[in-house]
Protein backbone atom coordinates (compact mmCIF):
# COMPACT_ATOMS: atom_id res chain seq x y z
CA UNK A 1 0.00 0.00 0.00
CA UNK A 2 2.99 2.67 -0.82
CA UNK A 3 0.16 4.46 -2.75
CA UNK A 4 -1.78 5.04 0.63
CA UNK A 5 1.00 7.56 1.18
CA UNK A 6 -0.75 10.13 -0.83
CA UNK A 7 -1.46 13.37 -0.04
CA UNK A 8 -2.72 16.73 -1.95
CA UNK A 9 0.17 20.23 -1.71
CA UNK A 10 -3.26 21.54 0.67
CA UNK A 11 -2.37 18.29 3.18
CA UNK A 12 0.51 19.38 4.86
CA UNK A 13 -0.01 18.38 7.84
CA UNK A 14 2.60 16.01 8.85
CA UNK A 15 5.64 16.28 11.04
CA UNK A 16 7.30 13.59 8.80
CA UNK A 17 7.71 14.66 5.09
CA UNK A 18 6.06 12.59 2.71
CA UNK A 19 5.88 12.15 -1.05
CA UNK A 20 2.89 11.16 -3.38
CA UNK A 21 2.94 8.21 -5.17
CA UNK A 22 -0.81 7.72 -5.28
CA UNK A 23 -3.62 7.53 -2.56
CA UNK A 24 -3.05 4.44 -0.93
CA UNK A 25 -0.01 5.04 0.94
CA UNK A 26 -0.88 8.48 1.49
CA UNK A 27 1.97 9.49 3.18
CA UNK A 28 5.50 7.97 2.11
CA UNK A 29 7.99 9.29 4.21
CA UNK A 30 11.03 11.38 2.66
CA UNK A 31 13.24 7.50 3.95
CA UNK A 32 11.46 5.77 0.68
CA UNK A 33 12.20 8.83 -1.57
CA UNK A 34 15.43 8.52 -0.44
CA UNK A 35 15.49 4.81 -1.13
CA UNK A 36 14.00 5.68 -4.34
CA UNK A 37 11.57 4.53 -4.20
CA UNK A 38 -12.68 -9.44 15.63
CA UNK A 39 -14.58 -9.26 17.33
CA UNK A 40 -14.36 -10.07 21.63
CA UNK A 41 -12.65 -14.08 21.19
CA UNK A 42 -11.20 -15.51 23.85
CA UNK A 43 -7.47 -14.70 24.61
CA UNK A 44 -5.13 -16.12 21.75
CA UNK A 45 -3.75 -19.92 23.46
CA UNK A 46 0.48 -20.09 23.31
CA UNK A 47 1.67 -21.01 19.66
CA UNK A 48 4.39 -22.74 18.89
CA UNK A 49 7.22 -20.95 17.41
CA UNK A 50 7.36 -22.81 14.58
CA UNK A 51 4.82 -23.69 11.50
CA UNK A 52 1.90 -25.57 13.22
CA UNK A 53 1.09 -29.34 11.70
CA UNK A 54 -2.22 -27.48 9.97
CA UNK A 55 0.25 -25.28 8.25
CA UNK A 56 3.13 -27.79 7.25
CA UNK A 57 0.67 -30.05 5.14
CA UNK A 58 -0.98 -27.20 3.60
CA UNK A 59 0.16 -27.82 0.12
CA UNK A 60 2.12 -24.80 -0.31
CA UNK A 61 1.77 -21.10 1.91
CA UNK A 62 2.81 -18.45 -0.35
CA UNK A 63 3.71 -15.03 0.46
CA UNK A 64 2.86 -12.33 -2.00
CA UNK A 65 4.68 -9.26 -1.63
CA UNK A 66 4.31 -5.88 -3.74
CA UNK A 67 7.56 -4.36 -4.79
CA UNK A 68 6.17 -0.83 -5.60
CA UNK A 69 9.42 1.20 -6.99
CA UNK A 70 10.85 -2.07 -9.37
CA UNK A 71 7.45 -2.95 -10.63
CA UNK A 72 7.83 -6.80 -9.47
CA UNK A 73 5.66 -9.16 -7.06
CA UNK A 74 8.05 -11.17 -4.76
CA UNK A 75 6.26 -15.05 -4.31
CA UNK A 76 8.07 -16.06 -0.64
CA UNK A 77 7.40 -19.66 0.57
CA UNK A 78 6.01 -19.52 3.84
CA UNK A 79 7.44 -22.56 5.19
CA UNK A 80 10.94 -22.08 4.37
CA UNK A 81 10.96 -18.25 3.96
CA UNK A 82 12.73 -18.18 0.91
CA UNK A 83 11.71 -15.94 -2.20
CA UNK A 84 10.64 -18.73 -4.69
CA UNK A 85 9.67 -16.36 -7.56
CA UNK A 86 9.77 -12.37 -8.51
CA UNK A 87 6.98 -11.39 -10.97
CA UNK A 88 7.10 -8.33 -13.06
CA UNK A 89 3.95 -6.80 -13.21
CA UNK A 90 2.30 -3.34 -14.05
CA UNK A 91 3.73 0.25 -12.60
CA UNK A 92 4.03 0.82 -9.39
CA UNK A 93 2.10 -2.06 -7.27
CA UNK A 94 0.52 -1.49 -4.64
CA UNK A 95 -2.25 -3.55 -3.15
CA UNK A 96 -2.50 -7.22 -3.89
CA UNK A 97 -4.94 -9.84 -2.51
CA UNK A 98 -5.39 -14.07 -3.14
CA UNK A 99 -8.12 -15.42 -4.82
CA UNK A 100 -9.71 -18.11 -1.54
CA UNK A 101 -9.03 -21.13 -3.65
CA UNK A 102 -5.35 -19.68 -3.87
CA UNK A 103 -5.03 -20.06 -7.62
CA UNK A 104 -5.00 -16.47 -8.44
CA UNK A 105 -3.58 -13.29 -7.03
CA UNK A 106 -4.82 -9.46 -8.01
CA UNK A 107 -2.13 -6.88 -8.10
CA UNK A 108 -3.59 -3.34 -8.21
CA UNK A 109 -0.76 -1.10 -10.45
CA UNK A 110 -0.85 2.70 -9.41
CA UNK A 111 0.79 3.92 -12.16
CA UNK A 112 -0.71 2.77 -14.93
CA UNK A 113 -4.12 2.16 -13.80
CA UNK A 114 -4.51 -1.33 -14.24
CA UNK A 115 -4.67 -5.09 -12.33
CA UNK A 116 -2.32 -7.37 -12.94
CA UNK A 117 -3.79 -11.41 -12.58
CA UNK A 118 -1.19 -13.71 -11.44
CA UNK A 119 -1.58 -17.25 -11.66
CA UNK A 120 -0.06 -18.98 -8.68
CA UNK A 121 0.78 -22.33 -10.39
CA UNK A 122 3.13 -20.78 -12.55
CA UNK A 123 3.61 -16.96 -10.76
CA UNK A 124 2.97 -16.02 -13.91
CA UNK A 125 0.66 -12.35 -15.09
CA UNK A 126 -2.21 -13.94 -17.13
CA UNK A 127 -4.61 -11.02 -17.14
CA UNK A 128 -4.15 -7.32 -17.50
CA UNK A 129 -7.27 -5.72 -16.20
CA UNK A 130 -7.90 -1.68 -16.93
CA UNK A 131 -9.70 -0.28 -13.73
CA UNK A 132 -9.62 3.70 -12.84
CA UNK A 133 -7.65 5.93 -11.75
CA UNK A 134 -4.69 5.54 -9.60
CA UNK A 135 -5.48 1.72 -8.33
CA UNK A 136 -4.37 1.19 -4.73
CA UNK A 137 -6.43 -1.14 -2.79
CA UNK A 138 -7.85 -4.57 -3.71
CA UNK A 139 -10.12 -7.14 -2.09
CA UNK A 140 -12.03 -10.60 -3.14
CA UNK A 141 -15.17 -11.62 -1.92
CA UNK A 142 -15.05 -15.07 -0.02
CA UNK A 143 -16.91 -17.11 -2.56
CA UNK A 144 -14.26 -15.48 -5.31
CA UNK A 145 -17.05 -14.20 -7.94
CA UNK A 146 -15.46 -10.89 -7.34
CA UNK A 147 -12.40 -8.34 -7.06
CA UNK A 148 -12.79 -4.70 -5.70
CA UNK A 149 -10.38 -2.21 -6.59
CA UNK A 150 -9.91 1.19 -4.71
CA UNK A 151 -9.29 3.56 -7.62
CA UNK A 152 -7.77 6.71 -5.48
CA UNK A 153 -7.22 8.96 -8.64
CA UNK A 154 -11.10 9.10 -9.31
CA UNK A 155 -12.92 8.42 -6.20
CA UNK A 156 -14.34 4.99 -7.53
CA UNK A 157 -14.05 1.34 -6.39
CA UNK A 158 -13.91 -0.90 -9.98
CA UNK A 159 -15.27 -4.19 -9.34
CA UNK A 160 -13.90 -7.36 -11.08
CA UNK A 161 -15.46 -10.30 -12.78
CA UNK A 162 -12.73 -12.89 -12.05
CA UNK A 163 -14.31 -15.30 -14.22
CA UNK A 164 -14.11 -12.84 -17.73
CA UNK A 165 -11.31 -10.63 -16.29
CA UNK A 166 -13.21 -7.71 -17.01
CA UNK A 167 -14.69 -4.50 -14.84
CA UNK A 168 -18.74 -4.77 -14.39
CA UNK A 169 -19.29 -2.02 -12.61
CA UNK A 170 -18.35 1.17 -10.74
CA UNK A 171 -19.24 2.45 -7.88
CA UNK A 172 -18.42 6.19 -6.26
CA UNK A 173 -17.37 6.76 -3.04
CA UNK A 174 -15.84 9.00 -0.91
CA UNK A 175 -12.42 11.24 -1.50
CA UNK A 176 -9.27 9.60 -2.55
CA UNK A 177 -10.26 5.60 -1.83
CA UNK A 178 -7.51 4.13 -0.26
CA UNK A 179 -8.11 0.34 0.92
CA UNK A 180 -11.05 -2.08 1.24
CA UNK A 181 -12.08 -4.93 3.00
CA UNK A 182 -14.77 -7.44 2.20
CA UNK A 183 -16.65 -9.05 5.28
CA UNK A 184 -16.90 -13.03 5.55
CA UNK A 185 -20.18 -13.14 3.61
CA UNK A 186 -19.28 -11.35 0.94
CA UNK A 187 -22.23 -9.04 1.56
CA UNK A 188 -20.38 -5.65 2.28
CA UNK A 189 -17.49 -4.10 1.38
CA UNK A 190 -15.97 -1.12 3.64
CA UNK A 191 -13.67 1.13 1.68
CA UNK A 192 -11.31 3.93 3.46
CA UNK A 193 -11.67 7.61 2.11
CA UNK A 194 -8.25 8.94 3.37
CA UNK A 195 -9.11 12.44 2.09
CA UNK A 196 -12.56 12.53 3.17
CA UNK A 197 -12.17 11.07 7.01
CA UNK A 198 -15.18 8.06 6.54
CA UNK A 199 -15.49 4.53 5.69
CA UNK A 200 -18.15 3.28 2.33
CA UNK A 201 -19.97 0.42 3.01
CA UNK A 202 -21.11 -1.01 -0.40
CA UNK A 203 -23.83 -3.81 -0.72
CA UNK A 204 -22.08 -6.19 -3.11
CA UNK A 205 -25.27 -7.71 -3.78
CA UNK A 206 -26.49 -3.89 -5.55
CA UNK A 207 -22.80 -2.36 -5.85
CA UNK A 208 -24.37 0.39 -3.92
CA UNK A 209 -22.96 2.53 -0.57
CA UNK A 210 -25.73 1.76 1.33
CA UNK A 211 -23.62 3.88 4.77
CA UNK A 212 -20.96 6.26 5.45
CA UNK A 213 -19.39 5.85 8.38
CA UNK A 214 -17.21 8.81 10.14
CA UNK A 215 -13.92 7.83 11.31
CA UNK A 216 -10.23 9.29 12.40
CA UNK A 217 -8.21 11.34 10.08
CA UNK A 218 -6.98 10.64 7.00
CA UNK A 219 -8.00 6.69 7.50
CA UNK A 220 -5.86 4.33 5.33
CA UNK A 221 -5.79 0.74 6.34
CA UNK A 222 -8.74 -1.52 6.96
CA UNK A 223 -9.57 -5.22 8.19
CA UNK A 224 -12.72 -7.03 9.01
CA UNK A 225 -12.76 -9.69 11.26
CA UNK A 226 -13.11 -13.57 10.50
CA UNK A 227 -16.37 -13.48 12.50
CA UNK A 228 -17.47 -10.33 10.34
CA UNK A 229 -19.06 -8.31 13.55
CA UNK A 230 -15.81 -5.77 13.76
CA UNK A 231 -14.13 -4.04 11.20
CA UNK A 232 -10.78 -1.95 11.85
CA UNK A 233 -9.21 1.29 10.24
CA UNK A 234 -6.29 2.93 10.47
CA UNK A 235 -5.67 6.31 10.78
CA UNK A 236 -2.62 7.90 9.78
CA UNK A 237 -2.66 11.31 11.05
CA UNK A 238 -3.85 10.86 14.27
CA UNK A 239 -2.36 7.58 15.14
CA UNK A 240 -5.42 5.36 15.96
CA UNK A 241 -7.33 2.75 14.99
CA UNK A 242 -11.14 2.94 14.46
CA UNK A 243 -13.40 0.03 15.83
CA UNK A 244 -16.47 -0.48 13.39
CA UNK A 245 -19.52 -2.57 14.83
CA UNK A 246 -20.78 -3.83 11.83
CA UNK A 247 -24.77 -4.43 13.16
CA UNK A 248 -24.51 -0.51 13.54
CA UNK A 249 -22.00 0.53 11.46
CA UNK A 250 -20.94 2.82 14.00
CA UNK A 251 -17.54 3.26 15.98
CA UNK A 252 -17.66 1.88 18.95
CA UNK A 253 -13.89 2.27 20.08
CA UNK A 254 -10.93 4.03 18.97
CA UNK A 255 -7.42 2.40 19.91
CA UNK A 256 -3.85 4.73 20.17
CA UNK A 257 -1.36 2.78 18.56
CA UNK A 258 1.55 4.19 17.04
CA UNK A 259 3.31 6.70 14.13
CA UNK A 260 1.69 6.87 11.27
CA UNK A 261 -0.40 3.60 11.28
CA UNK A 262 -1.13 2.20 7.68
CA UNK A 263 -2.02 -1.51 7.60
CA UNK A 264 -3.94 -3.96 9.81
CA UNK A 265 -4.53 -7.63 9.25
CA UNK A 266 -6.23 -9.88 11.77
CA UNK A 267 -5.00 -13.39 13.52
CA UNK A 268 -7.38 -16.36 11.77
CA UNK A 269 -9.23 -16.58 14.97
CA UNK A 270 -9.98 -13.20 15.37
CA UNK A 271 -8.46 -12.67 18.90
CA UNK A 272 -5.61 -10.16 17.88
CA UNK A 273 -4.67 -7.86 15.07
CA UNK A 274 -1.48 -6.39 13.98
CA UNK A 275 -0.75 -2.82 13.09
CA UNK A 276 1.97 -1.63 11.39
CA UNK A 277 3.10 1.89 11.96
CA UNK A 278 5.09 3.21 8.91
CA UNK A 279 6.11 6.45 11.17
CA UNK A 280 8.23 4.68 13.82
CA UNK A 281 9.21 1.40 12.59
CA UNK A 282 6.71 -0.56 15.06
CA UNK A 283 3.81 -3.33 14.47
CA UNK A 284 1.17 -2.66 17.39
CA UNK A 285 -0.23 -5.79 18.35
CA UNK A 286 -4.02 -5.71 19.42
CA UNK A 287 -6.45 -7.20 22.06
CA UNK A 288 -9.20 -7.22 19.80
CA UNK A 289 -11.46 -8.40 22.92
CA UNK A 290 -10.72 -5.53 25.22
CA UNK A 291 -9.81 -3.15 21.79
CA UNK A 292 -6.49 -2.64 23.71
CA UNK A 293 -2.51 -2.63 22.96
CA UNK A 294 -0.98 -5.50 24.14
CA UNK A 295 2.73 -4.62 22.86
CA UNK A 296 4.88 -3.13 20.44
CA UNK A 297 6.88 -5.45 18.06
CA UNK A 298 10.06 -3.13 16.36
CA UNK A 299 10.50 -4.09 12.71
CA UNK A 300 11.80 -2.55 9.62
CA UNK A 301 11.97 1.03 8.39
CA UNK A 302 8.41 1.96 7.48
CA UNK A 303 6.60 -1.10 7.70
CA UNK A 304 3.42 -0.32 5.79
CA UNK A 305 1.39 -3.90 4.89
CA UNK A 306 1.16 -6.53 6.71
CA UNK A 307 -0.41 -9.99 6.96
CA UNK A 308 -1.23 -13.32 8.75
CA UNK A 309 -0.23 -16.89 8.01
CA UNK A 310 -3.08 -19.29 7.84
CA UNK A 311 -2.14 -20.79 10.59
CA UNK A 312 -1.58 -17.97 12.82
CA UNK A 313 1.51 -18.44 13.68
CA UNK A 314 3.68 -15.87 11.69
CA UNK A 315 2.96 -12.10 10.77
CA UNK A 316 4.85 -10.09 7.06
CA UNK A 317 5.38 -7.19 7.25
CA UNK A 318 6.40 -5.06 4.53
CA UNK A 319 8.92 -2.41 5.15
CA UNK A 320 9.18 -0.36 2.42
CA UNK A 321 11.78 1.61 3.71
CA UNK A 322 14.88 -0.69 3.69
CA UNK A 323 13.29 -3.50 1.19
CA UNK A 324 12.91 -6.17 3.31
CA UNK A 325 10.04 -8.33 5.15
CA UNK A 326 10.00 -8.54 9.18
CA UNK A 327 8.45 -12.03 9.71
CA UNK A 328 6.87 -12.02 13.37
CA UNK A 329 6.83 -15.00 15.52
CA UNK A 330 3.33 -14.55 16.88
CA UNK A 331 3.35 -16.85 20.08
CA UNK A 332 6.41 -14.02 21.49
CA UNK A 333 6.04 -10.91 19.30
CA UNK A 334 9.21 -10.65 18.05
CA UNK A 335 10.96 -10.77 14.76
CA UNK A 336 12.13 -14.14 14.16
CA UNK A 337 13.34 -13.66 10.16
CA UNK A 338 14.01 -10.50 8.03
CA UNK A 339 13.84 -11.11 4.34
CA UNK A 340 15.34 -8.95 1.59
CA UNK A 341 12.62 -8.31 -1.33
CA UNK A 342 12.18 -5.71 -4.32
CA UNK A 343 12.69 -1.77 -3.79
CA UNK A 344 9.76 -0.31 -1.68
CA UNK A 345 7.77 -3.13 -0.40
CA UNK A 346 4.32 -2.53 -0.55
CA UNK A 347 1.62 -4.88 0.77
CA UNK A 348 1.87 -8.44 1.44
CA UNK A 349 -1.05 -11.33 0.99
CA UNK A 350 -0.91 -14.71 1.46
CA UNK A 351 -2.58 -17.42 -0.64
CA UNK A 352 -3.04 -21.00 0.01
CA UNK A 353 -1.72 -22.79 -3.01
CA UNK A 354 -3.48 -25.58 -4.58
Amino acid sequence: MLTRWFTTAAENRREISHVQVGVRRSRLRSVIMAAALATGLTGLASLPTTATAEEIRQPRQVAYVTNNADNTVSAIDVASNTTIATIPVGAAPDGVAASPGGTRVFVANNADNTVSVINTATNGVIAIIPVGAGPTGVAVTPGGPRAYVTNSGDDTVSVINPATNSVVATIPVGTAPTDVAVTPDGTRAYVTNNSSNNVSVINTATNTVIATIPVGVAPTGVGVSPGGTRVLVTNETDGTVSVINTATNTVIATIPVGTTPSDVAFSPNGARAYVTNSGDGTVSVINTAGASLITTVTVGTTPIGVAVSLGGTRAYVANSGDGTVSVIDTATNTVEATLTVGATPTEVAIANVP
